[in-house]
């Protein structure tokens, strides 16, 4: 005699009529496929237009960083500006002062070594105006030009085209590359006959 229990075969579950409805009604409101790819579409383009905001956001920030350096670099070549330009009428007056000194007098052994002395001195100050970076503009022959020079008369000279720095009457001077006084000179004049002119505008 077998003991074992009878196996029953397995029950499958029964599935409610109003389980099956839920079902059929979960799988009827997946949204439809051209849905899902508009919704992509609009995803992306958020996303595109986030990274473009970002990218302008981070050139913003470059600009603006070199910028401030270029102003710090500035700030650094131009801040003796104004003390130079003070110094330029001394130099002025010093070179005239030296000029003024009669040429018989140079020969003169107790004048001729105070001479030399204020001689080296205006070398000497030239030379620290160059470390600086203040340099003198002496435009003798050169074309004219409005950005550095200011015309005090113009004079027909025969040869010589319209527009030639003649004159330099007064020197001028830069600060790194900057203007700090126009050099005042006197120029060629053209010709009735359409040769250059003097062009004044800056």
């Amino acid at each position: 005699m077998n003991n074992e229990p009878e196996q029953k075969p397995e029950e499958t579950p029964d599935i409610s009529p109003e389980l099956q409805a839920d079902q059929g009604e979960a799988s009827s409101m997946e949204p439809p496929a051209d849905l899902v790819a508009a919704r992509i579409k609009a995803l992306e383009a958020e996303v595109l237009d986030a990274k473009d905001k970002m990218m302008r956001a981070l050139a913003d920030a470059e600009n603006t960083r070199r910028r401030a350096v270029k102003d710090r670099e500035d700030a650094g070549k131009f801040a003796v500006q104004s003390f130079a330009r003070d110094l330029l009428d001394f130099s002025d007056n010093f070179h005239r002062a030296l000029a003024s000194i009669p040429e018989e007098l140079h020969s003169d052994e107790r004048i001729g070594a105070i001479i030399t002395g204020l001689e080296a001195m205006d070398a000497n100050l030239l030379k620290t105006f160059a470390k600086h970076g203040i340099r003198k503009i002496e435009p003798m022959d050169e074309p004219f030009n409005p950005n550095f020079h200011e015309v005090m008369f113009e004079a027909p000279i025969p040869g010589k085209p319209g527009g030639i720095v003649i004159q330099v009457v007064e020197a001028g001077y830069v600060l790194n590359d900057r203007l700090l006084r126009a050099a005042k000179v006197g120029v060629s004049k053209g010709t009735p006959g359409g040769e250059h002119q003097v062009d004044q505008s800056a």
